[in-house]
């Protein structure tokens, strides 16, 4: 990597990204504070300067007469597609919109001029060139820009949606009896009404992040809000069960595109360095919200029936709508640039005035397989991805099984009402809000141990160190509900089960979504995806079966066996603690490193260890930024 310092790679992938429900709390933006801070001098030679000198502009390709458009990369034809370092990486940028040359760094660089010298301009005299718009120094209308206070409020607007769609996720649970004693249909349909939404969370992504980074953020949020509010009155108002499962499905797939959108918000609205808490506080919701669901719906329907647990997911989401559509402008810098060159090229009759988007956007084609079809590539081609989503598969599945094995527990075993068993949820909520509160310890960890890597990119398998402490939890958590489960046994006994499983959530999504991040770089956007697809998919259907295997395995037999898959997954973090280097080196597509920063890091690990008042000073300089 020493070479890399001193002159930026070409991009080997351009994936963007994809947050639905990821928790991506900003997974370089630690070992980029440390690399900048480290590396002043080099700082210039990322991405302005490659536009910026003559030398570099040979690198753009030629341009079609009579267009804007560059002819762009095919990304999947590519003979090398391994990752390389990027210590300006920013998943949130169009990576998989743009093609290989595009120059990411108006949207990341405030200028003096509000603009960058870019490609040549085929409709000029031959020496005119393209005039890239940046934000200005101290720009207002760069979200970054705006005030904290303002900053807190946006970020909190998009928590609370987040909040609300989990929450729609998981209400209908609490009383699914009552939609089956209306309709005459078996339970398993009724389910369908969880299974059918969740399924939504892991198609609608797919669609969403590759439009939001055209078209921006604030018009996926309100039209998709929107529409999703439409589609609960059916629901509510449903004389047959088909009207209920159809209105589900579109708002399952609705309600995923806030869910997608809410990390990329925070990342536009915040700077790495101030970005923790923010993370912290989202990461929390999407978890939240899925405990608060049946507490709050038990109570609810008890007195006024199951056509009130839609009523109030419509109250709910249309405040959202209506405070994301009329009181948060756009966040995000490629559409505010976009609108500001086409609003100069108006203004100027200058036509030199573009953004990347402008010139350099790859065909819908090449898009689409990118979005579509790498997730799927590396799901079934890279070990890394394909055990890290089935791990977080494990832990959404258990989460949603959870809505149907409290009232087994509860309703069934102790005679408890809906609403009383509503609040046995209350210790896993605790959990999260717990484990979201140490977040911040957790990454102040990780600044200590990124350290001594002297700003050289650190192995990924350091994001691994929270997961290997906290995949414990899951299946202690699991055993004490599990063997304190029996009707006669006090409720605390699977409460408090519940609380460690809370607890370990956050811990353990997080630290997969870095460890993706860092891994894959450029990719990481479509390995989040694939995660998120897959987990999806099994949190849809685990709902379906858990009735059965309580009635067949009994209570806790059956909540064992989810404490020995729980159990059996810990080995995944280690795994790749101590083969994850050796896997990255035969991978298509992760970054594996450079032989000679692995040597070096060696040698000042070593180093570290003989001297550690120098190890605790490194520490605390990647604290102080």
């Amino acid at each position: 990597m020493d070479s890399q310092e001193n002159e930026k790679p070409p991009r080997s992938s351009t994936e963007g990204p994809v947050n639905s429900n990821n928790n991506v709390d900003n997974s370089s933006s630690n070992y980029n504070a440390t690399h900048n801070s480290n590396n002043t001098s080099h700082q210039n030679s990322h991405h302005v300067s490659r536009s910026t000198t003559n030398n570099n502009l040979a690198q753009y390709e030629s341009i079609r007469p009579a267009s804007l458009a560059r002819r762009p990369t095919n990304a999947l034809s590519r003979s090398s597609t391994k990752e390389e370092a990027d210590p300006e990486l920013d998943i949130n940028l169009p990576y998989r919109t743009l093609s290989q040359g595009a120059n990411l760094g108006e949207y990341i660089h405030e200028t003096p001029t509000g603009h960058i010298p870019g490609p040549v301009d085929p409709n000029g005299d031959g020496e005119e060139h393209y005039k890239l718009v940046t934000f200005t120094e101290g720009d207002p209308e760069n979200p970054k820009n705006w005030s904290k206070a303002y900053k807190w409020y946006c970020t909190m607007v998009v928590a609370a949606t987040c909040f609300v769609v989990a929450f729609a996720s998981s209400v209908v649970t609490a009383d699914i009896e009552g939609v089956d004693e209306t309709f005459g249909v078996s339970e398993e349909v009724g389910l369908l009404t969880v299974s059918l939404f969740v399924v939504g969370f892991g198609v609608g992504p797919m669609f969403f992040a590759p439009l939001s980074e055209i078209y921006g953020r604030q018009v996926i949020y309100a039209s998709t809000l929107l529409f999703a509010v439409i589609f609960i009155v059916p629901g509510a108002v449903a004389q047959n069960i088909g009207t209920i499962l159809v209105a589900r499905a579109i708002d399952g797939i609705a309600f995923s595109a806030p869910m997608t959108l809410v990390g990329g918000t925070l990342a536009d609205l915040w700077r790495a360095e101030e970005r923790g808490i923010p993370m912290a506080a989202f990461s929390a919701a999407p978890f939240i919200g899925p405990a608060i669901g049946p507490l709050a719906g038990g109570f609810l329907s008890d007195a006024s029936g199951w056509r009130w647990l839609y009523w109030i997911q419509m109250i709910m989401a249309g405040v959202m709508w209506l405070l994301i559509t009329f009181t948060m402008p756009e966040t995000y810098a490629p559409t505010i640039l976009a609108r500001r060159a086409k609003k100069l090229r108006k203004e100027t009759g200058d036509q030199t005035y573009v953004t990347e988007q402008d010139i350099d956007k790859r065909p819908l084609s090449d898009r689409l397989r990118v979005f579509l079809i790498r997730p799927f590539q590396l799901l079934f081609t890279e070990l890394i991805v394909l055990l890290m989503s089935l791990y977080m598969s494990v832990l959404y599945g258990l989460l949603y099984m959870f809505f149907v094995a409290y009232p087994i527990i509860y309703q069934q075993g102790k005679g408890y009402s809906a609403g009383i068993t509503g609040l046995m949820f209350i210790p896993l909520a605790i959990g999260v809000v717990l484990s979201a509160v140490c977040a911040p310890l957790v990454n102040n960890h990780y600044k200590r141990l990124i350290a001594k890597y002297h700003g050289r990119m650190p192995p990924p398998e350091l994001r691994l160190v929270p997961m290997m402490c906290s995949c414990w939890f899951i299946p202690i958590g699991l055993f004490i509900f599990a063997w304190s489960s029996y009707p006669e046994i006090s409720y605390w006994g699977p409460m408090m089960g519940g609380f460690a499983v809370g607890f370990g959530f956050i811990f353990l999504y997080n630290s997969a979504n870095n460890y993706l991040v860092d891994t894959y770089q450029h990719a990481a956007a479509s390995a989040l995806a694939a995660k998120t697809c897959i987990r999806s998919f099994w949190g849809a259907g685990v709902v379906l079966f858990t009735n059965q295997m309580y009635a067949t395995c009994g209570y806790q037999w059956a909540s064992s066996l989810l404490a020995f898959i729980g159990l059996g997954c810990c080995a995944i973090p280690f795994l790749f603690w101590f083969y994850g280097d050796k896997i990255r080196q035969r991978s298509k597509y992760a970054y594996s490193g450079d032989d000679d920063d692995q040597k070096n890091a060696v040698e000042e690990t070593s180093s570290s260890e003989e001297n550690p008042q120098l190890d605790d000073e490194e520490a605390q300089r990647a604290h102080a930024h």
